[in-house]
């Protein structure tokens, strides 16, 4: 079984924000596969189901960003899964806006529920699909992550989302390395013709 979780804040307040765009995704993905995450367990909102035949369990901490950890080491002990079968999805302001980069495993950078779920599971070596949402290093960044989307980053996240979540299906279905070459495509910088892939 693979599980999946989305991480973001819960409560009315930051819904529509970008540090929620984990929960975003996981929604999406849900819909797409007809799967109700509606169920409160291991301090997480979880919904079971299948994706490309493969049993899924989504997962959406609810103890707030920093501590998600508490909430995936809960999950991960109860359903005795092998690390590799987590795939974590994410915001991250390190990367441009609107870009997607997934990776097997690696450290949490600068993002505390990353940073959460490394220290609580002891581990680094789990897939995660990372959205960007860049930075604009103006203000203070934590008005940024939770603040809602601007006008000109609407369209261009819910493609990254969109992205990410057949991403998500891809991994469940292919594996990690197909996803990977599928997914991992960089933003075309100004003046540049041609998409460049990499695994990031």
């Amino acid at each position: 079984m693979y599980i999946i979780a989305g991480l973001g804040n819960p409560g009315k307040r930051y819904e529509n924000t970008r540090h929620n765009i984990g929960f975003i995704a996981l929604d999406l993905l849900a819909e797409r596969n007809d799967i109700k995450i509606n169920k409160i367990k291991h301090k997480a909102l979880v919904g079971e189901g299948r994706i490309s035949g493969q049993k899924v369990l989504l997962v959406k901490p609810q103890t707030y960003m920093n501590l998600s950890g508490q909430s995936v080491r809960e999950v991960m002990e109860y359903y005795k899964e092998e690390i590799d079968r987590l795939v974590v999805i994410y915001d991250d302001i390190d990367i441009p806006s609107g870009t997607v980069r997934i990776r097997k495993k690696g450290s949490a950078g600068t993002h505390n529920g990353m940073r959460s779920i490394i220290y609580d599971l002891k581990s680094d070596q789990f897939p995660r699909i990372r959205i960007g949402i860049g930075n604009n290093r103006k203000g203070d960044l934590r008005d940024f992550v939770i603040g809602g989307f601007s006008k000109e980053e609407k369209e261009p996240l819910a493609e990254a989302v969109r992205r990410a979540v057949l991403a998500a299906e891809c991994i469940v279905e292919k594996g990690i390395d197909k996803a990977m070459n599928e997914y991992n495509i960089r933003q075309k910088a100004a003046g540049e013709n041609d998409d460049k892939k990499g695994n990031d």
